[in-house]
């Protein structure tokens, strides 16, 4: 084990940057995400007003899209727990709306499954399966009335699927409802999918028939078609049953054949597409639990910022499930890079979206001068710039490094953060860091180098749950000095507007305005009164310079060391190369005590160490480095 850490370690420390590379940083990724149109929607709903979610389901039913109609229906339907006055207005207004009243229908149903949660049976409280059957039985009159007003609508039948499976309605009222749902749309997606979900083994069916349902359906789908994929969808099924798996596993080959379908499917449509993140995720899901991490990779490139609640909700938060796998997918493939080999290059596809559009927006306001947040970055391990926000705050961002350092590749957070959380570690300050990207604004207070709070405003999502704004506003009020925490739960209950909920914020605790420019450009802080640049530094080098300096000094970038002979490197290099090995043999060989193993292993890091520093301060290019003031 320990020899397997040896070689490990330094693999994904040298190649984990690399690999990977191109995919959007996590605070770019947003569950989820709606397209344009949906999103006013939403956010008008959240304001009371109804008219925008009127007329985009008006449009979907004038011209037939039942799909798109379909995810719009279920988004607004859910919006509407959380704000229902816009459609209770709505249906006031006109009673017989056919827009109004599937979206009423589909409100019953989701409250059901709130009250219920998606928990196993076993796990369910007596009174919330009663307080669930009540409201799934009072949405009975609803659904058909939202089928008999429009009669060439599928959706109300996926619908009326999702109910009776609450309901445990016998087989012969879900086949009843099925033909229904394919008299009208035969390859619809939703009401396929609620099909899968009540012929899995979990709810009233068996592995094999919820895997001949979705092979058939795939096979009966026209070319293009999401239900291509569905079969990829049991796969995820089959992998959370609770149950042992036998071996061999009889349904390996339908699983591995189901992800060849879905790989030829997901590159039938552009990278990043929209449509197709809720099979890009379950196939992102699938290949990584099947360890194919390559192609994992390649999944998870394809989704771009696009992840979606299922499947990542049954293990967890879906949004930090789908970071973690996607993290995991990069180390795993960085572990069995050989460490002198080559990092692997990206592929040659150009600029992905998020980079040019969808990569965030960092600045942090540190409540103290420019002269402190200077003498305490000293060893933050990235380069810094400052500008005076006011006489008691410093706006602070992060300067891209030509060469990334080794101590950053070890941060799991983004850089900003994880500078953050290096220079308030002993300070008395905290510094608020803020990201913003045009679906999500949030922010993490950071106080003596730990985490106190966080918060992350999307667009389309409900509002955060009354006890967790309760402890983050009171968590904000206690750092910041305030008496009344309660305006701060209000605002991070906010929904609707990411990005003013996230301004009105820092202007409830007291801060400095964002800085002008914040949002579009990354790099703002350059034009204002008294920025400057803080070099990166080296972990010694900064260790010395704090010690050595005057408080509030950071010293200008140490000058490159002299180039060494031909000679000074072969020593050095056949140093390492010695107790390198001798190192290895000792952890190898059991007769060798841990003291002689641990001695060899520290000569061999100081000579690497001097050769990495070595080649470090060699110049890079002909062209002179930035300044540092």
């Amino acid at each position: 084990m320990r020899l397997t850490t040896l070689f490990t370690i330094p693999r994904v420390l040298r190649h984990s940057d690399a690999i990977g590379a191109d995919l959007p940083p996590d605070e770019a990724v947003v569950l989820d995400a709606p397209d344009t149109s949906l999103r006013l929607a939403l956010a008008a709903a959240a304001a009371g007003d109804h008219g925008p979610a009127a007329e985009l389901l008006a449009a979907t039913r004038e011209h037939a899209q039942w799909e798109r109609r379909d995810t719009c229906v279920s988004r607004l339907a859910r919006a509407s727990l959380h704000h229902p006055g816009w459609l209770d207005s709505w249906l006031e207004e006109d009673p017989e709306d056919p827009d109004a009243v599937l979206v009423k229908a589909d409100q019953y149903v989701c409250q059901a499954w709130q009250i219920r949660t998606g928990a196993r049976a076993k796990h369910v409280e007596a009174d919330q399966f009663r307080a669930f059957h009540a409201v799934l039985r009072d949405s009975v009159p609803v659904i058909s009335a939202a089928a008999e007003l429009n009669p060439d609508d599928p959706v109300p039948w996926r619908v009326a699927l999702t109910q009776a499976r609450g309901i445990q309605a016998p087989r012969e009222v879900f086949d009843t409802y099925l033909a229904e749902a394919h008299a009208r749309d035969p390859h619809h997606e939703g009401c396929h999918v609620q099909a899968l979900q009540y012929l899995c083994g979990k709810w009233y069916g068996s592995h094999e028939e919820m895997f001949a349902f979705a092979e058939r359906a795939a096979d009966q789908a026209p070319p293009g078609s999401r239900l291509h994929a569905l079969p990829l969808q049991a796969v995820v099924e089959y992998l959370i049953a609770d149950e042992e798996t036998p071996d061999p596993d009889p349904y390996t080959p339908r699983a591995e054949a189901a992800v060849t379908r879905a790989q030829a499917l997901s590159d039938s449509y552009a990278p990043g597409d929209r449509e197709a993140a809720g099979f890009r995720n379950h196939l992102a899901l699938v290949l990584w639990s099947m360890s194919r991490y390559e192609e994992a990779l390649t999944a998870f490139r394809s989704i771009g910022v696009h992840a979606t609640t299922f499947p990542w909700t049954y293990f967890g938060d879906a949004r930090a499930e789908f970071l973690e796998a996607r993290s995991d997918t990069r180390v795993e493939l960085a572990m069995k890079v050989p460490f002198f080999r080559p990092s692997p290059r990206l592929p040659a596809t150009g600029a992905p979206d998020w980079e040019r559009e969808l990569a965030p927006r960092s600045v942090a306001i540190a409540s103290t001068g420019p002269t402190e947040v200077a003498q305490a970055a000293l060893i933050c391990g990235h380069s810094l710039r400052t500008a005076p926000a006011g006489s008691h705050h410093t706006y602070v961002e992060i300067v891209p490094d030509q060469v990334r350092g080794k101590r950053a590749a070890l941060l799991l957070d983004d850089p900003l953060t994880s500078a953050a959380d290096n220079f308030t570690t002993g300070e008395d300050w905290p510094a608020l860091v803020l990201h913003r990207t045009p679906e999500r604004s949030s922010f993490t207070l950071l106080h003596r180098g730990r985490k106190v709070a966080d918060h992350a405003w999307e667009t389309a999502a409900p509002a955060t749950d009354h006890a967790e704004a309760t402890r983050t506003a009171a968590a904000l009020a206690r750092v910041y000095g305030l008496t009344d925490p309660r305006p701060l739960t209000h605002l991070l209950r906010a929904t609707g507007d990411p990005a003013r909920h996230q301004g009105q914020l820092v202007a409830a605790l007291g801060l400095p305005p964002l800085p002008e420019g914040y949002g579009g450009e990354q790099e703002i802080l350059a034009g204002l009164p008294g920025a400057r640049v803080l070099a990166r530094r080296g972990f010694l080098a900064g260790m010395r310079d704090t010690m050595t300096t005057k408080d509030g000094v950071h010293p200008e970038t140490p000058p490159t060391s002299e180039s060494h002979t031909a000679g000074w490197w072969i020593l050095r290099t056949l140093a390492l190369l010695v107790f390198g090995a001798a190192a290895v043999y000792a952890w190898w060989a059991p007769d060798i005590g841990w003291f002689r193993s641990t001695v060899s292993t520290a000569v061999a890091v100081h000579f690497a160490a001097k050769l990495l520093r070595a080649l470090r301060r060699r110049p890079l290019s002909s062209s002179p480095p930035p300044a540092a003031s």
